[in-house]
């Protein structure tokens, strides 16, 4: 055999490993270029309806096993892996939607939804409008002929309303209108979108695995499952067009959550409720927002179709008296909290907001009834020293 030089020996070496080994985490499978046994393999289409590997920016064995517990999680058939969150909801919405079409979204939809709706989407000539995830006989008025895509978020963005996804889902029913869900609070353990009652569920599923899957707060990536082939050849299509990919360190790193998954978030949501129950008796909050919660707007939606998961977020209403400033105040006292965005990380969070350029309807409460509102996100610390951080910042309120 011809000598060759070692470059040409490190890259074309004959060694293969043997065949037999086996562990618990799932290799980490690394790849742009993807080799082809043959020209014929090479020439042969790309198949929607099996498993090919042509290029690492679409599939990996890892991403596929990845995609599979997700799809396994959300009780779906198919699921389809971007690079975050935002991704899944932009892939969703151009896939279903087209020039001339209608979306019609919830008023408390997470901001870069709005935002991908009032300003990307429009600029395509698609249309939008938002409508009350709390009043099923108003949505249903505002259905129309070119009303192609309804999205749902249960719980609602940073107030925790929850919908009433049965009426919602009814409605559309009846009129043959594909409905997505941003279920990234459910995070496939609150409930099953597919099946809120008999008969009844979503058609598309999205979260961020950004936040409960992966469990670390270092990971950014999102997910969109569906049961539907004929709609994941379409998200499939507009994935290869939009040319996502996510990385396969990442695809480890969810991986390595998965597991974890159920414990965490019955942990997190063990302490946010209590922690939600304690801040309701505190004098300088004026309400508590959690869907758990007797008299928080959506309970007994919540109670129709939870089973038994409620997350880890809650917001609080501070008494019109306060200041926003003095409630920044308050957060910036807290200890144990971080002041930062996503959640479900093990660090717990807190986030004051100001609504008043982000709503098209009105808020559930008058500015009598309430002032700033702060968003908590529970991580994983003792929930005594929470609550005790808790008590302590509350003292900067006077």
């Amino acid at each position: 055999m011809t000598k060759r030089g070692k470059s040409t020996e490190q890259i074309h070496h004959d060694y293969q490993p043997p065949s037999g080994w086996g562990a618990v985490p799932v290799p980490v499978y690394k790849a742009s270029t993807v080799l082809f046994p043959d020209t014929a393999a090479l020439h042969r289409p790309r198949s929607r309806e099996a498993v090919t590997y042509r290029y690492g920016l679409q599939c990996t064995p890892g991403s596929l096993t990845l995609a599979a517990r997700i799809a396994t999680l959300e009780q779906a058939t198919h699921c389809v892996l971007v690079p975050s969150g935002l991704a899944a909801i932009t892939l969703t919405s151009m896939a279903l939607l087209k020039p001339g079409d209608e979306v019609l979204l919830p008023d408390n939809v997470y901001g870069q939804n709005r935002y991908i709706s009032t300003g990307l989407l429009s600029r395509l000539g698609i249309h939008h409008r938002f409508y009350d995830p709390l009043d099923a006989v108003a949505f249903e008025g505002l259905l129309s002929e070119r009303t192609r895509l309804v999205w749902l978020e249960a719980a609602g963005s940073i107030t925790m309303e929850f919908p009433d996804l049965i009426g919602l889902l009814q409605a559309c029913k009846a009129r043959g209108i594909t409905t997505a869900m941003d279920n990234t609070w459910g995070a496939g353990m609150a409930f099953n979108a597919f099946e809120l009652a008999p008969g009844l569920g979503v058609d598309v599923s999205m979260q961020a695995l950004t936040k409960f899957a992966s469990g670390g707060a270092d990971v950014l990536m999102g997910a969109v499952c569906t049961r539907d082939a004929a709609l994941h050849r379409r998200l499939d299509e507009m994935y290869e067009f939009l040319g996502y990919g996510v990385g396969q360190n990442d695809v480890e790193a969810v991986l390595r959550g998965l597991p974890s998954l159920p414990l965490r978030y019955r942990a997190q949501e063990a302490a946010a409720l209590d922690l939600a129950r304690w801040m309701q008796q505190q004098p300088s909050v004026a309400r508590v927002l959690h869907p758990a919660l007797a008299g928080s707007p959506g309970h007994e939606y919540w109670k129709a179709v939870s089973q038994a998961g409620s997350s880890c977020l809650f917001s609080a209403v501070f008494q019109p008296a306060y200041t926003a400033g003095q409630v920044d105040a308050f957060v910036d006292a807290l200890r144990c909290f971080g002041i930062g965005y996503s959640w479900a990380g093990p660090m717990s969070l807190a986030v004051p907001y100001d609504l008043t350029h982000s709503r098209s309807l009105p808020l559930p409460w008058t500015p009598q009834e309430g002032g700033t509102l702060v968003r908590f996100a529970i991580g994983l610390e003792d929930v005594e020293d929470l609550r005790a951080d808790l008590a302590q910042a509350l003292l900067t309120l006077g």
